[in-house]
């Protein structure tokens, strides 16, 4: 792809191996890939990672999601032993370790380890997707579809189709499934899974070591973070998926992976398979700049003031610190990637490259009289409509980010409908009681995390954010009431949700449900912000409906006409949350001139790394004493390497993925990417792109030596 201004010596090194661009599908793995991967290095075949008559390695990879999201999977995880036992980040497992944190038993600073099953606790809402199988659906999903179609009428088409092919395919099984778009809808495929909901907590480090270097580090290498945690899928006694119940028990796998204690080397072969969120490769320049100017932009600017609001109130509490701390790592995670994204594309002129695709396309389409008139408007009628909805794209970035950014008037809006319920005189009362219970479940889970103080500051900020940066036709009906009935004094309308909205705290939500009062209910501050924002969110979709569609339609187009440009290259489809595979190698990198790093780090870079207790550098004391003692066998000889580098490409999602060595052996955990490379989501920079990762032997050491949690390691496969 695109040339990078480098030393002499380190194009040398970059010739010989560049990395290899793309997210693999692993049902064409044996037709575009195994040859290459062999070439690297890959000891086994195709079928050993994906077949439908054997068990194979992406057995033992699990999509981690939610009850009420199931394929939008946030984070992988690895199957590492016969009784379920995964190993994710720690990162993926911070909400859970939040959720059962309190004063009183703060995991989240002392860590926890379940030194037997008994001990392990349970992850409401969360769920582990194991792939089955996966089908190329296209002839028939295009069958039904028509070029013609708006953007809903496409959707609903293929939502339709795709509701039918599931039911098919899953009749008579525990399997779920779905119908997702490949290459912007010109290819379709079925994916089939197995999704537990049993998902207990097993182990964690503590915040220092499964945090440190804090915001400091992220997306930055080198790193010394430990990243891990652990996980177990339970079954109903029967083997299949249930809920939680005292009596079910541990998932036996099809497969799981071994662990290796053998180590890494510059060079070697390295794959990782997870469940990437979201790229967007066949980006236009056009669209690319809507991303940089609006999208990274107003992200980071609005999560500055939140995080700093969040920062300040933390500090204040113990309680408030554990209430917020997964919020403000959420928050905190792109905010960063945002500043580092725009930085990157700039550096590595991204905007530029993807001008030179267009302006290529261009001269293809014009060199034959057929291409010409079905692509000659593909790029002009995308520029267009793409400039058109700027200004609602705009008002929707500042709608995600400074409007959404308070919470009380979405759980306002969230249960009003409930609250609403209340009024009928004619509902009986089973049902009243059904609709009061959910109402108390509601509150409890929502106040549970909740500050009004803090929440009450980022009202202020945020919707005066708004205000000021998007023009007054796209205000939503709340900021026109603050400006014009508290005389744009945003500080005051805040203050009157504090004290007086009726969803202000439990207590005060708790005593309206039992007297509710429906012109008090229509009144209340918080409701009416949130119903102002959803509403603003449905008129910006509705005006900005249009835009979309040209920019959907001619997006496929777009990418088709790419891949008719070069139709023997193979090439992967954009990221979607589905199972995907990279392959690549161990790789230490020169990122700018005189700057060498090199391929791993150890446990001596922690401790040169040491900051003050409570900060981002913090070392447990435990921790620095065993490193004094040196004795890390099996797991190091002088020292422990604690994190490596390999140049998989990697995305969002693919946080917990196991990076397997040649022989099909876990080597490590694939947790952030590097800031030099940011711009890959949009354009893979074959030269910095890094995934840096735990190795699985600090995993171990820590788990040993640190926890004292043998009956862990001793479930493990271990190959030496």
């Amino acid at each position: 792809m695109k040339k990078i201004l480098i030393s002499a010596l380190a194009l040398l090194c970059f010739v010989a191996a560049k990395a290899d661009e793309g997210m693999w599908l692993l049902s064409l793995l044996k037709e575009k890939n195994i040859d290459k991967m062999h070439e690297l290095g890959f000891k086994l075949s195709a079928e050993d990672i994906y077949s439908l008559n054997q068990p194979g390695i992406k057995d033992a990879i699990v999509g981690l999601g939610t009850l009420d999201r199931p394929f939008r999977h946030f984070c992988t995880a690895e199957i590492v032993s016969p009784r379920g036992l995964l190993i994710t980040n720690h990162h993926c497992a911070f909400s859970s370790i939040q959720e059962h944190s309190s004063v009183e038993h703060d995991y989240l600073s002392d860590g926890f380890w379940a030194y037997q099953m008994s001990d392990e606790l349970t992850n409401s809402g969360m769920t582990a997707s194991i792939l089955e199988r996966m089908e190329d659906v296209t002839e028939r999903v295009l069958s039904v579809l028509d070029e013609e179609m708006d953007a809903v009428a496409r959707a609903t088409a293929v939502d339709s189709i795709g509701d039918v092919i599931v039911k098919e395919a899953v009749e008579g099984t525990v399997l779920t499934g779905q119908v997702i778009s490949m290459f912007e809808g010109n290819q379709y495929f079925l994916f089939l899974y197995t999704i537990y909901k049993d998902v207990r907590l097993v182990a964690a480090p503590p915040q220092s070591m499964g945090k440190f270097g804090g915001d400091t580090d992220n997306w930055i290498w080198p790193r010394h973070t430990c990243d891990f945690s652990m996980l177990r899928i339970y079954t109903g006694p029967d083997g299949q998926p249930a809920e939680y119940a005292p009596e079910n028990i541990p998932l036996k796998p099809k497969h799981h992976l071994p662990v290796s204690l053998k180590g890494i080397r510059d060079n070697d072969f390295a794959m990782v398979m997870g469940f990437p969120g979201t790229t967007n490769r066949y980006a236009t320049s056009y669209s690319l700049a809507t991303v940089m100017d609006v999208i990274n932009a107003v992200r980071y600017k609005a999560r500055t003031v939140i995080l700093a609001v969040m920062k300040e109130e933390m500090s204040k509490s113990p309680k408030t610190r554990i209430q917020y701390a997964s919020k403000y790592a959420s928050c905190a995670n792109y905010w960063k990637y945002s500043f580092e994204q725009n930085k990157a594309l700039k550096r590595l002129n991204t905007l530029g490259h993807k001008q030179e695709i267009e302006a290529e396309f261009t001269r293809w389409l014009n060199a034959d009289a057929g291409r010409k008139a079905q692509y000659a408007e593909v790029l002009p009628s995308l520029q267009k409509a793409i400039e058109a909805s700027h200004k609602y794209v705009e008002a929707g970035a500042y709608l995600t980010e400074a409007f959404a950014g308070p919470e009380l008037h979405q759980f306002a809006y969230s249960v009003s409908g409930l609250l609403e319920a209340l009024f009928d005189k004619q509902l009986p009362e089973t049902e009243r009681a059904e609709i009061v219970s959910d109402l108390k479940q509601n509150a409890k889970a929502f106040y549970k995390d909740y500050n009004v103080e803090l929440d009450a500051r980022l009202f202020a900020d945020l919707f005066r954010m708004y205000s000021d940066e998007v023009g007054d036709d796209l205000h939503p009906a709340v900021i026109d009431l603050i400006n014009q009935k508290y005389k744009g004094d945003y500080a005051r309308f805040a203050e009157e949700i504090r004290l007086h909205s009726l969803f202000r705290s439990e207590e005060a939500l708790l005593a309206f449900i039992e007297k509710p009062d429906r012109r008090k209910l229509e009144k209340d501050p918080a409701l009416i912000a949130g119903q102002s924002y959803t509403e603003m969110a449905i008129k910006l979709a509705a005006w900005n409906k249009e835009n979309k569609t040209v920019i959907g339609k001619n997006n496929r187009l777009f990418v088709r006409g790419l891949l008719e440009m070069d139709p023997g290259k193979a090439v992967a489809p954009n990221a979607n949350s589905t199972l995907r595979l990279t392959y690549g190698r161990v790789r230490s990198y020169v990122p700018r001139d005189a700057v060498f790093y090199n391929y791993y780090t150890t446990l001596t870079g922690v401790m040169e790394k040491e900051g003050p207790a409570g900060g981002e550098f913090e070392v447990p004391a435990r921790l620095k004493e065993l490193y004094g003692q040196k004795e890390f066998a099996p797991y190091g000889t002088d020292n422990v390497v604690a994190c490596f580098i390999t140049d998989n490409d990697i995305t969002g999602g693919n946080s917990g993925s196991p990076v397997i060595n040649a022989n099909g052996e876990l080597i490590g955990t694939a947790f952030d990417g590097n800031s030099e490379a940011m711009s890959g989501d949009i354009d893979f920079e074959e030269n910095l792109q890094r995934c840096i990762s735990v190795d699985v032997r600090y995993v171990l050491f820590v788990l040993d030596k640190y926890a004292g949690a043998r009956n862990l390691i001793e479930e493990m496969t271990i190959v030496e």
